[in-house]
């Protein structure tokens, strides 16, 4: 009944509303978009859409004040009588008189500077003025696709076909977000989504959340790829020069001074355009900036475009932001995409303190049937008018939606896409039936034959069964793999199983059987891929083997927000296996070392004698503080880099052949990745370890550290690996301690340097270090260069490094193929 009244007071106030809607334009009649619009002295405000029309909602009738604000053009100022429904108002504005008079404060100093220097020494004091607050929050995105290829690579490029016309061009993305957020500076937030619409979707939950855009240009930092130097940071003046170029007087007689934004060097993370200045208070009035992908490292994005308005109420003497636009435009493989995300912010409440626990780990929520409000519900409350391209898009892809969930259309594209080539032998195929769900894969042998000297010629083919429920995010996985070693002449198969019971906690239950070759540091320091080229071409066959037979259980889940624990339980039969090939592309003299990484030169001896063995594992995982947003098919979580994450494992090896297999091994590891302003990220990660009754263990189960003896590297970051230790060279069943420390500076010093700047490259420094008993602790000092490449393409790493232990050990050059880890 409850819920009953409130929808009842909710129809009642809705109805009562009056509006005032119109056109901007200026004086030839050129519509103005994004015109700021607000009832003067209240934080009730709207912006016009890009064909100028606007839409302003008012709770109460009789007299209102509209200022209508842009920027290059003369505040105006209307007078309204409102009884009910809804008023006309079309408004022009007049080109704003910006003059440049002497505001020479110091005749040796560009009046800029010391606008800004004003500007920096009162940004506490305005930030401050705006740092707790609720208030209404509106989001619109669209992403347009803009003459797309029929062909990328020679692939056909056909998945927006239904949504482009004859040009190829049209509405890839539209969504809106009505909601309520609760802010305390600097990164406090709580909302809740009272209304969320995606068009093509009506079901769809939209990502448009203001936490996603809260761009302060009082704080030293914008947070884009990589945090961005604001104007007025406390070390602006290091980053950008400033030019006046003359003020104007708002309705109320401010004087508003408009400074040109200039970056000192441009391939920094830096904005240029234009910041507005109140005189006096030196709060901001408005921003105009523009930064370049390549310059925010996403090279993708060819240039974004930052534009807030300020409003200013007389009550409190309050300046605070009520609409913000992102402009972008983006493009790659020649697919062109531009795009414009708009914000409004109303009926803002400040406050001084909040209740202690208004804040909690939960940033974001959904209300009930958020994603199910009907278009007489957004004719109301939408504060920017919809554009006639996006009332058709709406339109279009409802339609096309009904017809999209047929079973006669899913079929028809199942039928479409089912089509079996003969390319499809070697390179794989899906069979999808999408009304119910699922498919059957079948994956070829093209991306996984590879070559080893165990088993030759080794290739690889899988069959697997897929279902997925989209309103629960679960799925269900059933899958087969096949390898074959040609000179091993053996067929290896495996199974597994997996089903994901829900997205809120990821309840995941695994099951997996069958044989393999394994390496036997599980971790698989070194790939198939590039084992085959360096066994191949240098004789360097440092993949080491061995067989297993298993059968295995694991599950995992969220237990509580932030911690995380699965449980396993295996048992294997471990065998040794031996070298079955000396094939090699470049002929020499050199020999392949055995498959026994205690004793490479003899081809006669194992590692490991064959065994059998129960073991289980127990793991813990904790996310310190991390927030997460709640939506109706799940949950997501949003790591929180204030703190650092917690591992802890324990191992029990049990039921062996005979009992010296058995063991305990008690791990932890924390890894921590943190930002340092603009000075690139810090990434930390250390583990630890202790074995207990380990003495005669097997050689699979001791403690192996990634090693590497190619000299290519081929992850994101160096922050698990030993650039230049032989994989098993350290391999313990005692205790160990490993750090590896990364700092990757994101430009900040090589964006300085004359002529390096022009490389768009990162420097890299790192130091690792690995201490056992028993032996002197291992030491790797590098320095590299990441983010290399031409265009749009950054895609390579280059690293020099030294080793010590006990004195230097030796240097080497790794190059870095991120490429390589994404195949």
């Amino acid at each position: 009944m409850k819920k009953i009244t409130l929808l009842l007071c909710l129809l009642f106030s809705l109805t009562a509303l009056g509006q005032i809607k119109g056109t901007v334009t200026d004086t030839n009649g050129k519509p103005l978009p994004f015109v700021n619009i607000f009832e003067e002295n209240t934080y009730n405000s709207t912006t016009t859409n890009e064909l100028g029309k606007y839409e302003l909602n008012v709770k109460t009738p009789g007299q209102h004040i509209l200022l209508f604000q842009y920027l290059g053009y003369k505040t105006a100022k209307q007078i309204v009588e409102i009884d009910k429904g809804a008023v006309s108002l079309d408004v022009t504005l007049q080109d704003e008189n910006i003059i440049l008079q002497e505001v020479v404060i110091n005749p040796k100093d560009n009046p800029a500077n010391e606008i800004i220097r004003n500007a920096i020494k009162n940004k506490k004091e305005n930030s401050e003025k705006t740092a707790r607050f609720t208030a209404d929050f509106y989001s619109r995105g669209i992403i347009r696709l803009k003459d797309a290829p029929k062909t990328i690579m020679g692939q056909k490029f056909d998945f927006f076909d239904e949504i482009l016309d004859s040009t190829r061009s049209g509405i890839l993305y539209l969504s809106e977000t009505v909601s309520k957020i609760t802010f305390q500076k600097p990164d406090k937030l709580k909302e809740i989504i009272v209304a969320s619409k995606v068009s093509g979707r009506d079901n769809g939950f939209s990502f448009n959340t203001a936490a996603s855009v809260n761009f302060d240009c009082y704080e030293n930092y914008l947070p884009f790829q990589i945090n961005v130097v604001s104007p007025i940071a406390n070390n602006a003046f290091n980053y950008y020069k400033y030019k006046f170029e003359g003020s104007f007087f708002t309705e109320n007689r401010q004087q508003i001074n408009k400074i040109k934004v200039i970056p000192r060097r441009t391939n920094e993370p830096v904005m240029e355009g234009y910041i507005y200045i109140v005189d006096d208070s030196y709060a901001i009035y408005a921003t105009d900036l523009t930064i370049k992908g390549s310059q925010m490292q996403t090279p993708i994005i060819d240039n974004l475009t930052l534009k807030q308005s300020f409003s200013y109420n007389s009550t409190n003497h309050i300046w605070v932001k009520n609409t913000q636009t992102l402009d972008f435009v983006a493009g790659m493989f020649g697919i062109k995409a531009n795009g414009r995300f708009t914000y409004v912010f109303t009926n803002y409440q400040f406050e001084n303190t909040f209740a202690k626990k208004t804040f909690t780990n939960q940033i974001l929520s959904f209300e009930e049937n958020a994603n199910k409000k009907d278009d007489q519900f957004w004719n109301t409350i939408r504060p920017v008018p919809l554009t006639n391209e996006e009332t058709t898009d709406y339109l279009k892809k409802d339609i096309l939606q009904t017809k999209k969930k047929s079973q006669k259309y899913q079929d028809s594209l199942d039928h479409k896409h089912n089509q079996f080539e003969l390319s499809s032998i070697i390179g794989g195929y899906s069979y999808s039936n999408s009304f119910k769900k699922w498919s059957i894969n079948y994956d070829g042998p093209l991306m996984s034959t590879s070559f080893n000297t165990v088993q030759g010629w080794k290739t690889s083919v899988g069959l697997s069964y897929y279902k997925r429920n989209e309103e629960k995010r679960s799925y269900t996985h059933i899958g087969s793999r096949f390898d074959y070693g040609f000179a091993e002449t053996k067929l290896r198969p495996t199974v597994d199983f997996q089903h994901k019971f829900n997205n809120t906690n990821n309840s995941t239950l695994s099951l997996y059987a069958g044989s393999a070759a394994s390496q036997f540091n599980s971790s698989n320091p070194i790939t198939a891929i590039v084992n085959t080229v360096s066994t191949l071409f240098f004789k360097d066959n440092y993949m080491k083997l061995y067989e297993k037979n298993f059968a295995s259980v694991n599950f995992s889940r969220e237990l509580s927000n932030g911690i995380y624990g699965s449980a396993a339980i295996e048992y294997a039969e471990r065998k040794p296996l031996f070298n079955h090939t000396d094939q090699a592309v470049v002929k020499n003299d050199d020999l392949y070392t055995s498959n026994n990484p205690l004793d490479p030169s003899n081809e006669s001896s194992a590692a490991i004698s064959k065994h059998n063995l129960v073991k289980g594992n127990l793991n813990f995982r904790f996310n310190f503080g991390q927030k997460y947003i709640t939506r109706p098919d799940g949950k997501y979580n949003i790591p929180n880099e204030d703190y650092p994450t917690l591992y802890i494992g324990y191992e029990k090896a049990v039921a062996a052949t005979q009992k010296k297999y058995e063991y305990d091994l008690l791990a932890a590891r924390i890894g921590y990745e943190v930002t340092l302003g603009n000075k690139g990220s810090l990434n930390l990660n250390i583990k630890g370890g202790k074995f207990f009754h380990a003495d005669s263990i097997s050689f699979v189960d001791y403690r192996h550290f990634n090693g590497n003896q190619t000299h290519i590297g081929q992850s994101e970051n160096y922050s698990n690996v030993f650039n230049l230790l032989p994989y098993y060279a350290a391999s313990t069943n005692d205790s160990y301690f490993e750090t590896h420390i990364e700092h990757n500076d994101k430009g900040f010093i090589m964006n300085k340097i004359p002529v390096l700047k022009l490389l768009k490259s990162q420097l890299v420094l790192g130091f690792h270090n690995l201490a056992i008993p028993s032996r002197i602790p291992y030491q790797e000092f590098s320095i590299g260069l990441d983010n290399l490449g031409v265009g749009k393409f950054h895609l390579f790493r280059l690293d020099y490094l030294r080793s010590y232990q006990n004195g230097y050990q030796g240097d080497g050059i790794i190059f870095g193929l991120k490429i390589l880890d994404a195949l």
